[in-house]
């Protein structure tokens, strides 16, 4: 699907006063009937991203820690059974993964005396400097918070596990499901991605192939002879199994795709849930965008694949 900036602005502009639960990606899908629900749903994840972004540093000073800590502590107390957590995020407008974060980090630090890990990002230089030097002691930590908040199950303690998982199943946007599946469905348009292209009969060397070459940063596909679509010359093909805004094509521009013709020549990115139609503007210089698997492919000997 594409949209036309004013479009996406519209729709961006609905994001502004609305939690990020599923029930607001209903209310946005009985707004716009004419989107699909997953472009829908990639513009309202990476909307959401944007403002976690913009506010992540005030839910990891010290003095925010120590309060959701102390509001968690005695919200359990009161009813261990109450999805406590999950109405702290949604109260202070986080993430519930990442409320859970500092709430594990919080606990094991209260537990082994270790220092909390986000210090060294927003700790001052003497906080930063004593907490490298007790990851030295303690290098396993991050890890450890990883693993638990995959696995629950694993939290030393079955009220804040139970708290833990309620707030990993009621994220729509981050955490390690949600990055289960985006990998899942990032993987799933790669395959295909992959079964167009053969079926197409036309030659190509994956990611994987490419690497084993020596190549560190490569494109899905790499078109062993070059074709044709809507009369640009296309040498390899990037799956992205998200909608383009101005902010992520920008900064893949930047991070792969001018990597990508630098090397290889001028290419194709599929984004398969659709961008803004006016980043469609490199063109002539060598990168196309398109939302669906080009049905006009010109390959050398002049008909249409």
């Amino acid at each position: 699907m594409i949209l036309t900036k004013a479009q996406y602005d519209e729709i961006a502009q609905c994001l502004v006063s609305v939690p990020p639960t599923r029930q607001s990606l209903r209310k946005l899908k009985q707004r716009f009937p004419s989107q699909s629900q997953a472009t829908l749903l990639s513009i309202f994840s990476q909307e959401y991203q944007k403002h976690i972004k913009r506010t992540h540093s005030k839910h990891h000073t010290l003095e925010a820690i120590e309060s959701y800590y102390q509001r968690y502590l005695n919200g359990v107390v009161k009813n261990g059974a109450a999805p406590v957590l999950l109405e702290l995020a949604n109260e202070v407008e986080y993430a519930p993964s990442l409320m859970a974060r500092i709430i594990l980090e919080k606990f094991l630090q209260e537990r082994d005396g270790t220092p909390p890990a986000t210090w060294l990002a927003f700790g001052n230089e003497i906080q930063c400097t004593w907490l490298r030097s007790q990851i030295i002691k303690f290098p396993s930590s991050k890890s450890v918070i990883n693993s638990m908040l995959r696995d629950p199950s694993q939290i030393p303690d079955g009220v804040l596990a139970n708290q833990v998982y309620q707030c990993i199943v009621n994220d729509c946007c981050y955490g390690p499901l949600v990055d289960c599946i985006k990998h899942a469905i990032g993987h799933e348009h790669e395959v295909l991605l992959r079964d167009l292209l053969l079926e197409k009969n036309l030659s190509f060397l994956d990611e994987d192939q490419l690497r084993a070459k020596g190549y560190d940063k490569t494109p899905d596909f790499i078109l062993q002879v070059p074709v044709a679509v809507e009369g640009h010359i296309i040498h390899w093909i990037e799956s992205k199994a998200s909608f383009g805004d101005e902010c992520s094509h920008h900064a893949y521009l930047h991070d792969q795709f001018w990597s990508y013709w630098n090397r290889f020549g001028p290419g194709l990115v599929i984004y398969w849930y659709g961008f803004i139609q006016e980043l469609d503007c490199n063109r002539e210089r060598g990168i196309l965008l398109k939302a669906c698997f080009p049905t006009d492919i010109v390959t050398l000997c002049h008909s249409t694949a």
